[in-house]
């Protein structure tokens, strides 16, 4: 499993101090190994998965978009299973950022 991260997710944890990078890093393995656990979007967000943890009391949710098949080679002998990772951070707002980022980008 390949996980691709998108420039507000980079952006989000670059910032992050280093104990919530780590538990942001927890968290992006354990969605790797079941990209089922995450809670799927409707309406605007369909197809979309929100994951839910808590560090310091505080809510946090990672948006992706479970695996899709990716071929490694132009002849598609090798084929990867990718997970885009969109947007990381608190509750606040995450939603209506998310949807502005994903309607730039073309995906809404």
């Amino acid at each position: 499993m390949r996980a691709n991260f998108k420039r507000p997710f980079n952006r989000y944890v670059k910032k992050a101090r280093k104990p919530l990078q780590l538990v942001i890093e927890d968290a992006v393995e354990e969605i790797c190994a079941n990209p089922a656990i995450g809670e799927a979007k409707l309406g605007d967000l369909a197809g979309i998965r929100v994951y839910k943890f808590k560090f310091q009391r505080q809510e946090y949710l990672i948006a992706y978009h479970p695996p899709s098949i990716e071929s490694g080679s132009p002849d598609g002998e090798v084929e990867f299973l990718v997970i885009d990772f969109y947007q990381v951070g608190p509750h606040e707002n995450f939603y209506d950022e998310l949807k502005r980022y994903l309607r730039a980008e073309g995906k809404l």
